[in-house]
């Protein structure tokens, strides 16, 4: 029966994962037919309150127990937490506008070591050895699979910069997903979060493209950070029918369900493995749909990054040996 479960959770988790990693090639195929950031974001959060709140309902209705309810505090914080969901979807949906979507995940993926970063800030601790390890085949693996070792590439900085505050965004949102609230329904839970997420979304829906396009004062403040005005124009509402409904699907609904049933199954260490499935996906979702080059050694930068996250989430020889004296 353990074993089933273990798979169960491997299987929830991997599929999850790849759902998740589909993302980004929808957001660059939504850009090529002349959709914003705001809208792509939009769309998502709108609908995937919309989703969430039904999933909600059902589970109300059809649960045979009094499902617990979030408190005053719990929700404030739930909703300051969320802001990250939104950074993290915004700022990784900027960066896709600069750079391929293969080079976007691997800086997504600097998640990793931010984590280890975090984590030892917080408990005032030095990372051990493997961490360490772990950390700079990371760092080489980011190296050849952004291709920085060919001189002739041509990177946009502005796509790095905003990639990597995606990456720190998202190190803020697992933190916080894994401590706040935990004893909720998860769809409770995500309500909440995503209503933070969705505040940040419409705070830069308005600066970005609704507010300058009908108060010149706005408009004047928005000339200060780009020339580019293409994106100042009427909200385009058929995002919502052509790309939101995949985009709510792909990114706040069915991903943080499957990996709620299957990282309970399947534990953390190994959860966390599988769920690294994310960037192979990506980047072949990219290769395939989009025709993005991917060459050898950009493939071996990934194969290093997915081989630390094994490396960094394997049970030490102390954590094997527990069973065994129990």
């Amino acid at each position: 029966m353990e074993k089933k479960n273990i798979l169960k959770g491997v299987l929830f988790v991997g599929i999850g994962a790849s759902i998740y990693g589909m993302l980004a090639t929808f957001v660059k195929l939504a850009y090529q037919e002349g959709y914003t950031t705001s809208e792509v974001t939009t769309s998502q959060f709108i609908l995937g309150l919309v989703g969430l709140l039904i999933l909600n309902l059902i589970q109300t209705i059809t649960s045979k127990k009094i499902l617990p309810s979030p408190t005053s505090k719990e929700i404030r914080n739930l909703m300051i937490a969320g802001t990250s969901l939104g950074c993290t979807s915004l700022f990784y949906y900027i960066s896709v506008q600069y750079i391929n979507v293969s080079i976007a995940i691997v800086l997504l993926m600097q998640s990793v070591w931010f984590s280890v970063v975090v984590e030892s800030f917080l408990t005032k601790k030095l990372p051990n050895a493997r961490k360490i390890i772990s950390v700079i085949i990371v760092l080489i693996g980011t190296i050849l699979a952004t291709n920085l070792i060919n001189t002739e590439i041509e990177l946009d900085f502005k796509g790095i910069f905003w990639g990597l505050l995606a990456a720190a965004s998202y190190t803020l949102t697992m933190f916080t997903s894994n401590t706040l609230a935990t004893h909720l329904p998860v769809f409770r839970k995500s309500i909440f979060m995503l209503c933070g997420g969705a505040i940040v979304i419409f705070v830069f829906l308005f600066f970005a493209q609704i507010g300058p396009l009908h108060f010149d004062g706005l408009k004047s403040f928005y000339l200060n950070f780009t020339d580019n005005t293409e994106h100042i124009h009427s909200f385009q509402y058929s995002i919502l029918w052509k790309y939101g409904f995949i985009l709510a699907l792909f990114g706040t609904i069915i991903p943080p369900i499957l990996f709620n049933i299957g990282f309970p199954n399947a534990g953390l260490g190994l959860g966390s493995i599988v769920s690294s499935l994310e960037l192979p996906v990506s980047v072949t979702m990219a290769f395939v749909l989009l025709g993005e080059k991917v060459i050898a050694i950009q493939w071996l930068g990934i194969v290093l990054i997915l081989f630390a996250i094994v490396l960094m989430n394997l049970p030490s020889r102390k954590e094997n040996k527990i069973p065994e004296l129990s």
